[in-house]
């Protein structure tokens, strides 16, 4: 199953249960610690220009009839077990180095050269719209001659939908081309779907907005502080994309055809656009921030002033009464019959002038 980004509490209740952090460190020649797949699905489209054959396979030799063809074949594998992984690799001749890459988890996003094969490994991300956070999986991709792998983790969802409808159509670009082509809508798809991770935490930006102008709390500075978590760790994820497309457009491998390249800077420049996006959005987030404290600052000020009215208000009222309220027998109006309703009448005046005072200056 994939797992979260950073696991957090709901946003409805961002002071809900624990904060936990898991950090994920395997090194290149360390042994994998991923939970075998409950469930493998294995998805072959073997195609040339005038034929497509798409077929779902549940025994992992059936697999083998593709290692050798003079059509293209890309073979999705969904679930990642050792075994099945391992008899893949072995058939299809890929280095140990990068089985090793698909079976650890946690990896960085990368692009490696080894022999005469091409591998790369990427987040595919999500967004969960129930807890309104960001979600990922590996995914690994082998080019070969004539083939293409792709490894993923969930066999419920990934977002290659679009490319097995292509290639159903017949005279579609992607059935006139070769792997490396494939190879190339495989990672476009991919990085175009973090525009969509970037629109949903854009509209969470502008609510955010909304909020902290008529809600600058605890609760808001909460939800703040989990939608700056999530885009940090969502440009983490993507940042290594970057280097990754760039290594294709470097590589001299005669995999890659050279009319093939202008198709991989494109991807190129929609990684580079997505990062200065994902820039631009922690930006605002941060402006959320000082934007919050502002208001607290404003909310103080308010309260701030409105005691200091009422203590000036109350100020000569104040020294009136002191001044009554001393024990002395000789005071003027002590024992005069209607002393305490004239004191109090001026006390009142006293006041009423005072608020027309402060009106007129605008001070509250």
């Amino acid at each position: 199953m994939p797992k979260r980004i950073f696991p957090i509490p709901d946003v409805l209740n961002p002071f809900k249960g624990k904060k936990q952090r898991i950090m994920n460190y395997n090194p290149v020649t360390g042994i994998a610690s991923r939970k075998p797949a409950a469930e493998v699905k294995i998805t072959v489209f073997n195609f040339k220009q005038d034929h497509c054959i798409e077929e779902v396979l549940q025994n992992i030799n059936e697999v083998f009839q593709y290692t050798d063809t003079p059509e293209t074949s890309w073979i999705n594998i969904d679930g990642i077990r050792k075994e099945e992984v391992h008899a893949i690799c072995t058939r299809f001749g890929i280095h140990y180095l990068i089985e090793e890459d698909i079976l650890n988890v946690g990896q960085r996003a990368k692009m490696d050269e080894i022999g005469d094969q091409l591998f790369c490994v990427l987040p595919m991300i999500y967004f969960n719209h129930q807890s309104c956070t960001i979600e990922q999986e590996q995914v690994s991709i082998v080019l070969g001659k004539n083939f293409v792998l792709s490894f993923q983790e969930d066999p419920a969802r990934d977002v290659f939908d679009p490319i097995r409808e292509k290639l159903r159509i017949n005279g579609f670009r992607t059935r006139m081309s070769s792997a490396d082509y494939l190879c190339y809508t495989l990672l476009d798809v991919i990085v175009d779907s973090y525009f969509i991770i970037l629109d949903k935490l854009g509209e969470r930006i502008e609510l955010m907005e909304d909020v902290v102008q008529h809600e600058a709390n605890n609760r808001t500075l909460a939800r703040i502080n989990l939608l700056r978590r999530e885009l940090l760790l969502f440009r983490r994820a993507i940042a290594p994309v970057r280097e990754l497309v760039n290594g294709f457009l470097k590589s001299e491998n005669p995999l890659l055809d050279e009319h093939t390249m202008k198709f991989y800077k494109d991807v190129f420049d929609h990684i580079v656009h997505c990062n200065d996006l994902t820039d631009n959005y922690k930006d605002m987030v941060f402006n959320l921030q000082e934007q919050y404290h502002t208001q607290l600052n404003l909310k103080m000020n308010e309260v701030m002033k409105v005691l200091a009215v009422v203590t000036t208000l109350m100020a000569p009222l104040t020294v009136i009464a002191g001044i009554y309220g001393m024990n002395f027998d000789n005071m003027p109006e002590l024992h005069s019959p209607n002393g305490y309703f004239t004191v109090l009448g001026i006390m009142v005046l006293i006041l009423i002038i005072m608020i027309i005072l402060f009106k007129k200056r605008g001070w509250f």
